[in-house]
């Protein structure tokens, strides 16, 4: 099995979270040295100038990230009138952080039932949102919260302005749910 491909998979999964040297050893079933001389194999391929990524050990965690050379390319992709309009899994991610920052990209995730890494990135290039701290969560995640930005884009004033949701009531009575609420007669 090509353990370098492995790898890179590994990476392209974990997104912005990282992956640890620890991780890597215990997933792929080796050494930390060899995990080590893996993460090197593939980090030289990255590092050649026909390639847009690079492998950064970050915050405690191996992640791939965008040359900065390129960055000029990618500012003109976000902010391009065709690319600048929000999807409508942006609007989603958008009102989940509105109403519940600050939040985690998990519990993001927890909400839609999907993965949100893309579009999580993507609006906090947009200048949307922004991380506002660390959880307390184990693995001490980052908190997400909405920007001046996103109260101007929208109209708003403050958070409070945002529409009211209603909440479905709880049928925590004793009522067997499979009881009709019409009678024998």
């Amino acid at each position: 099995m090509n353990l370098v491909g492995v790898l890179e998979g590994l990476l392209f999964i974990v997104g912005d979270e990282g992956i640890t040297l620890e991780q890597i050893s215990q997933i792929l079933e080796i050494t930390k040295e060899e995990a080590k001389d893996l993460l090197l194999k593939l980090k030289e391929n990255y590092e050649k100038k026909e390639r847009g990524l690079r492998i950064r050990f970050l915050g405690n965690a191996f992640k791939l990230t965008t040359k900065e050379e390129h960055k000029a390319y990618y500012k003109k992709l976000i902010l391009t009138p065709e690319t600048n309009t929000l999807s409508q899994s942006a609007l989603e991610v958008l009102a989940i952080i509105a109403y519940n920052e600050p939040i985690t990209r998990a519990e993001i995730d927890a909400y839609r039932g999907v993965a949100s890494d893309y579009i999580i990135r993507k609006l906090l290039a947009k200048g949307l949102i922004k991380e506002s701290g660390k959880s307390s969560m184990p693995g001490r995640p980052n908190l997400y919260k909405t920007t001046h930005e996103f109260l101007d884009y929208f109209g708003l004033a403050t958070l409070e302005d945002l529409p009211k949701t209603t909440k479905e009531e709880n049928n925590d009575s004793n009522e067997d749910l499979f009881t009709s609420i019409y009678k024998e007669l």
